[in-house]
């Protein structure tokens, strides 16, 4: 992923052993007056909150970290998990147990619906959380640029269930292209579209061409699944925008060499059950990706704080929000800006970092210490893996391509993981598929009966 890396919904945890259901049935009572500590809500379980959470450990506030998820994903490595290289364990790790050991911290698995900036309380699954100070990391969801209709055909990739439903829709098309008796249906099967040229994007077409040629050619008897057609989609006039030019040209020829398909200056007007509709033409596919873009949750509009187009809010020098001292944005959430003015980027580091400085304020805050320098966002560097052997480093001064930059990419990616357990996993699988060219995690889950048209339509077709 680009930057290193790619970027949920107070109770106290006092010492007597209280449930999570008994905090929350407390509602709106004061649960922190036994230690008249701080409370300090953290709002999204991704990289920004999990650090800010982590920064307050040795802080005296009490910690409350409310997410939808009861984990922690680590997005960068999620279109391994779409392409059935690594399970979901192995990129995703229960939230309470990377805080079980912060004694200050409580965990809550609800949905946040708003916040009563008044009343200073998080209102979240039919109950209110009272906060003094208020972190929001609540992420972004896929960007259909006003065309949320074309959702259901052309899902993105930021949760556990996006990656294995991405999943179930790449192996099942391979499972009816073995069942098709018509050569055009089964051409369609075959045609994969991932719409989005930038890292996210050309790993995802990089690993289902390396899927086709490497790992399924054996599984099949009435087609080569070598022949399944990978194509880009990139409304830009290169992948990879955020990299040296000639990195952008290397990562197309390195695509192209595997059978990937590279449309730059191509924009996407419809995306339907049958296939992807452009401006200058027609793909007719069965499965479509989305990696185009993303917005924001709602925390803005839950705060009445101005935003951009992308519905991130804008934040101060310490990332609090205008007329909210205590408030805080952090990650996809916010809207900062970098010293030559552009945004801070919507990447793993730059969240872990946003998480890090707001913890390093609060904490300054309730120990009357003097207040840390305003945010400065500091790039560690650019990387994309594109197939086997090959990808592409950027950093300050220094820059890899092929094995080198390859070898670079899944080392930074390991490392960044939550848990020794899940490195060991992933760098064992990575092993396993290097060598046998296998990848064991090729399972249809979330099978269901049939319910859209567009798998109407397929299952007819397939059936003859």
């Amino acid at each position: 992923m680009s930057c290193f890396l790619k970027e949920r919904p107070t109770a106290h945890r006092g010492p007597s052993a209280q449930s999570a259901g008994e905090r929350l049935n407390m509602q709106n009572t004061n649960v922190d007056q036994a230690t008249a500590r701080p409370r300090v809500v953290i709002v999204g379980g991704g990289f920004g909150g999990i650090e800010a959470a982590k920064g307050l450990a040795g802080a005296p506030v009490e910690v409350t970290l409310l997410d939808r998820q009861n984990h922690h994903c680590f997005q960068p490595l999620l279109y391994q998990v779409a392409t059935a290289s690594l399970s979901p364990a192995e990129v995703a790790w229960p939230i309470r147990g990377i805080l079980s050991e912060q004694t200050n911290a409580t965990v809550l698995m609800a949905e946040v619906t708003g916040v009563d900036t008044e009343r200073r309380e998080v209102v979240a699954s039919g109950t209110r959380v009272p906060y003094d100070y208020l972190v929001l990391a609540s992420g972004a969801s896929h960007a259909y640029f006003g065309h949320d209709e074309w959702a259901p055909f052309a899902p993105g990739l930021k949760r556990i269930e996006d990656a294995t439903e991405i999943r179930r829709r790449v192996l099942l098309a391979f499972e009816r292209a073995e069942l098709a008796r018509d050569e055009e249906e089964r051409r369609r099967l075959l045609t994969f579209v991932v719409v989005g040229g930038g890292p996210t994007g050309v790993e995802m077409a990089g690993a289902i061409s390396e899927l086709a040629r490497h790992a399924l050619p054996l599984d099949f008897r009435r087609f080569d699944p070598r022949d399944a057609r990978i194509i880009l989609v990139e409304a830009g006039p290169r992948v990879l925008p955020v990299f040296p030019e000639h990195l952008s040209e290397y990562t197309r020829k390195s695509l192209e060499r595997i059978g990937v398909e590279v449309r730059t200056g191509t924009m996407v007007t419809g995306c339907d059950a049958e296939g992807v509709s452009l401006a200058e033409g027609r793909i007719e596919a069965s499965t479509i990706i989305w990696a185009a873009g993303v917005v924001a949750s709602d925390a803005g509009a839950w705060v009445g704080a101005a935003m951009d187009r992308a519905k991130r809010v804008e934040v101060g020098p310490d990332l609090s929000i205008a007329g909210h001292p205590d408030v805080f944005a952090v990650g996809d959430t916010a809207l900062a800006k970098q010293e030559d003015g552009r945004p801070v980027p919507g990447i793993a580091p730059a969240a872990k970092q946003m998480g890090h400085y707001v913890a390093g304020v609060i904490a300054a805050r309730v120990s009357d210490a003097p207040a840390p320098p305003p945010f400065r966002y500091r790039h560690q560097g650019d990387l994309a893996t594109i197939g086997r052997k090959a990808a592409v480093v950027k950093l300050k001064h220094l820059e890899l391509t092929g094995f080198l930059g390859w070898a670079f990419w899944g080392l930074v990616h390991v490392y960044f993981l939550i848990s020794p357990r899940n490195r060991f996993a992933v760098a064992f699988n990575w092993l396993w598929d290097y060598v046998t060219f296998q990848r064991g995690a090729r399972l249809i889950t979330q099978r269901r009966p049939v319910e859209s048209g567009a798998d109407t339509m397929r299952v007819k077709k397939v059936g003859g």
